[in-house]
């Protein structure tokens, strides 16, 4: 990667999601931090695509959406954490820093809901279920305690209508993947988590640093799983930090 003065978060969504689940954030980021949040094939309006059959191959999709110049910081968020997880550990000069935000992958053997949804027929019932307009006021007060306003609520939910490859997800990000991952040496990564995650605990990071073992880790109180969605503003501003920091570009007086 080449130096640059500005850095450019590349933000990668959850499964269910797309871009717009980072719309609420401002962008720039900082006056030195950009944001560039792209969507996944089978996710929001992008169509899915029949090539891709595991997590390596969203993982080498996904870098073909990196800029190719200046100072790059990865950000994935639930699924997108795996993928970027998987990205870098086969192409550890890919980018100049990873974020880890609720990643997927530990203790996919224990945890009820990848239990659960074993087979089409339940994730297709999980599908509708979110996206029923009926269920969405509890919905609502379920993913999102603080709430959030419309539209973004709307697209939350209405993201997981188009998502294509949201039963995918649960066949390929799987215990024998993330057994497999080679260990991240020699980019620079930090563990994200909100202290009242409730979809992932921030307990995973102990499975996590196996696989990321110089990563340092961030829990942050207030935040439960979506906070780009719920505390836009005090998101940018950690996630601008958190970009400074593994860039090793940080301003004047910081």
């Amino acid at each position: 990667m080449t130096d640059n003065t500005d850095i450019t978060v590349v933000a990668v969504h959850g499964n269910g999601g797309g871009a717009s689940r980072f719309a609420r954030l401002p962008s720039p980021l900082a006056d030195d931090v950009d944001l560039l949040a792209v969507t996944l094939p089978g996710f929001g309006d992008v169509p899915a695509d029949p090539g891709l059959q595991s997590v390596p191959d969203y993982a080498d999709r996904l870098a073909s959406m990196l800029p190719q110049v200046g100072t790059t910081v990865l950000l994935g968020h639930g699924i997108g954490g795996s993928i970027a997880l998987d990205l870098v550990s086969r192409r550890p000069h890919a980018v100049d820093g990873l974020i880890l935000h609720a990643p997927v992958g530990a203790h996919l053997d224990t945890r009820l809901f990848p239990r659960l949804l074993t087979t089409n027929a339940a994730r297709t019932l999980v599908k509708r279920a979110i996206t029923a307009p009926l269920l969405r006021p509890l919905l609502h007060r379920v993913f999102f305690p603080t709430g959030i306003p419309e539209p973004h609520r709307s697209a939350f939910f209405d993201g997981y209508r188009r998502a294509d490859a949201f039963a995918q997800m649960f066949d390929i990000i799987t215990v024998g993947w993330f057994d497999g991952l080679t260990p991240i040496a020699a980019t620079p990564t930090v563990l994200l988590w909100g202290e009242n995650d409730r979809v992932l605990k921030a307990g995973h990071t102990e499975q996590f640093s196996v696989k990321a073992p110089h990563a340092t880790t961030e829990i942050v109180k207030g935040w439960d799983h979506f906070p780009m969605l719920e505390q836009p503003g005090d998101y940018a501003t950690v996630v601008a930090r958190i970009a400074r920091t593994l860039s090793g570009d940080r301003p004047t007086g910081e």
